[in-house]
């Protein structure tokens, strides 16, 4: 429930205070949040599969989200930002329907 109500607090705050991203972050904000979403269906899978483990979730969304933003940054600097960018949420985008799926296995038993 604690979650809940930080989420819910986070979005209207975020609705309130209407934050702007700053130009030289916004190509790595997309990658970031499907990093980040990566780390949260695995983190609701490992606690469906009753291996949850917070501090292994912190640093898996942390180093995510991390090191996500690291291989657009070296793409860019490589003049391949695009290409790096499209593989990573491909990559991420399979591992996210991977743990969606077991989570729907988990929840409807089928």
């Amino acid at each position: 429930m604690p979650a809940v109500i930080a989420l819910l607090g986070g979005v209207a705050l975020g609705l309130w205070l209407d934050p702007t991203v700053p130009i030289w972050l916004q190509p790595y904000l997309p990658i970031a949040v499907v990093a980040a979403l990566d780390a949260l269906f695995g983190g609701v899978r490992a606690r469906l599969d009753g291996i949850f483990d917070a501090k292994v979730f912190v640093v898996s969304f942390i180093s995510n989200v991390v090191i996500a933003a690291l291989i657009v940054f070296l793409g860019d600097k490589l003049g391949v930002g695009a290409q790096l960018s499209t593989a990573v949420v491909v990559v991420l985008g399979i591992r996210i329907f991977g743990n969606a799926a077991a989570i729907r296995r988990h929840v409807f038993k089928a």
